[in-house]
């Protein structure tokens, strides 16, 4: 979710070895917090009003009467409600068909550290059907967006001499060394910086302001819909308030008995779910056959040469105008994956990289001129350029601080490096970024940070209803057997798709099977599988 080229990408990528993650273990374990819903205090109704002016510019112009907004104060501090609050931001778009209207939906798009706040407007438009029978209610989680921004520095100036240290995929020593001196920084100004906020941003203090906000709403049962790191926020609520549920629809779902207990080992097996989609991905294309720019040859083994060249230097392509480091390409590649509509993209970009690596060995090809050239490019001079020293930060570090936050990690920053070597070897294209991704949770300024780590089988009143994609990149599908195990009723629906998530718009059989679920409690099958519109190069 997360910010421009050349600064860290906090999106959780993958998981240690076994034998490295045993050392993880030594750290105390944190209690599972928030088994007394009841302490939760009163929930005032919320006071719905007028949104502002730069929210009314993003909203369809024929609906903007349908929207109002508000900032529902929450506690700070859950255990000392004396602490202060935090107000966050909510949208509402009220139901088309009042007299029928079931209820509100609330939704979250993941992250962690993604902004909720206007999804009632895709909501609306994508499965118009939910737009017409519940309010649907965005909202930005506690540190993120419009809700009180964790921000880890004061000036724009401070964060660009830190996150230039940083590097996606680090593979020299110096490389090495800036790396994990830039995360200490990182952490150093999180702590100075962040304020007390930074100890209240885990999932279990955002369920519980959920919970709050579905009250203050005026149900008396909570419609969720969630995805990726969204489908950890209902997990968790349905194990805290089980009785509380009425509809919950999780795409692209997390394993949140691991999540919550080994960070480490969490984004070792991430890691190795992204790397059997980039294969995936590469077989689709040799079957594609000239559907796919990147088809010549074997195009498993000219990845792994464009991936090898890059590890030695960058590359320069003047057909996309700029130069090409490993950590680019890698980042660009593991981006692209998340959706299935890049794939020829994709293809035709790599393509064009391979023919920059031989120059005059092969012929220009057209296909990858025209479907390629829109890698997204890095911002010119981006790490030398000249920023004011009084330019205010407007970053948002909410990603990273919820993860180390819900995810246990050693305090041995000298783990990742190693586990980089392991992970490498393992998956060549994404371990080692994997293993460097959350390097700042070793020196974490919140020691004992209050997480929920289970049990998750308690059983809803209602099944809560599970997507998973076979070649999601992001939530691999063994994530999401697991999360369909480890609840204590639910249905999983499974989808033979590449992309991280299904649902809106890119699958009917999908779509129908939530929305009849939605509005009438219906579920589907065991076992059922859903097909997308079109599959990747069709």
């Amino acid at each position: 979710m997360e910010g421009p080229a050349r600064r860290v990408r906090w999106r959780v990528r993958a998981a240690i070895a076994v034998g490295v993650a045993a050392v993880l273990l030594a750290q105390p374990a944190v209690a599972a917090a928030a088994a007394t819903p009841a302490a939760r205090p009163a929930a005032p109704p919320v006071t719905w009003g007028t949104c502002p002016t730069d929210v009314l510019a993003e909203l369809p112009a024929a609906d903007r009467n349908r929207y109002s907004c508000a900032t529902y104060d929450v506690p700070l501090d859950y255990a000392h409600p004396a602490a202060g609050t935090v107000g966050l931001a909510l949208l509402r778009r009220a139901a088309d068909d009042p007299g029928r209207r079931l209820g509100s939906l609330f939704s979250n798009p993941g992250g962690p550290g993604g902004s909720g706040y206007t999804m009632p407007v895709a909501l609306a438009a994508l499965l118009p059907e939910v737009g017409r029978r519940f309010d649907l209610i965005g909202f930005d989680p506690r540190g993120v967006g419009r809700s009180a921004p964790v921000r880890c520095f004061t000036t724009e100036e401070d964060a660009t001499a830190v996150f230039d240290k940083i590097v996606g995929v680090p593979v020299t020593g110096p490389e090495i060394a800036s790396t994990m001196q830039g995360n200490r920084e990182f952490t150093n100004a999180c702590a100075a910086n962040a304020g007390p906020l930074l100890a209240h941003v885990s999932t279990v203090n955002v369920v519980r302001d959920l919970d709050l906000m579905r009250a203050a709403v005026g149900d008396s049962r909570l419609n969720y819909l969630g995805f990726s790191y969204g489908t950890l926020i209902g997990a968790t609520y349905a194990n805290l308030y089980p009785q509380r549920v009425r509809a919950m629809v999780l795409d692209g779902n997390v394993d949140p008995a691991l999540r919550t207990s080994n960070g480490l080992e969490y984004l070792h097996q991430r890691a190795a779910g992204q790397e059997e989609v980039v294969n995936a991905f590469l077989a689709l294309c040799d079957q594609a056959g000239s559907r796919c720019a990147f088809s010549d040859g074997d195009p498993a083994a000219t990845f792994a040469e464009i991936r090898q060249r890059l590890r030695r230097g960058p590359v320069d392509v003047p057909a996309l105008g700029f130069t090409v480091t490993l950590s680019m390409f890698t980042d660009y590649v593991a981006g692209s994956l998340y959706s299935a509509d890049a794939y020829p993209e994709l293809a035709a970009n790599l393509q064009l990289l391979y023919e920059a690596i031989h120059p005059g060995a092969t012929p220009p090809s057209a296909a990858a001129r025209a479907a390629g050239s829109r890698w997204s490019t890095p911002a010119a001079g981006a790490g030398l350029r000249d920023v004011r020293p009084d330019t205010p930060y407007t970053g948002n570090d909410a990603g990273i601080s919820v993860n180390c936050s819900d995810e246990p990690f050693g305090r041995v920053p000298a783990l990742h490096p190693a586990a980089a070597e392991l992970w490498e070897r393992q998956s060549p294209t994404v371990g080692r970024t994997h293993a460097f991704s959350q390097v700042a949770c070793a020196t974490w300024p919140v020691d004992r940070p209050e997480r929920y780590s289970g049990p998750w089988n308690r059983k809803t009143a209602n099944p809560v209803l599970l997507f998973g994609n076979y070649h999601d990149p992001a939530t691999n599908y063994h994530f999401n057997q697991r999360m369909a195990a480890e609840l204590g009723n639910d249905r999983l629906v499974s989808v033979d798709a590449f992309g991280h998530a299904i649902l809106g718009g890119q699958s009917v059989c999908a779509d129908s099977i939530a929305l009849r679920y939605l509005v009438d409690l219906a579920v589907p099958p065991a076992g059922t599988v859903c097909q997308p519109d079109h599959q990747p190069f069709e």
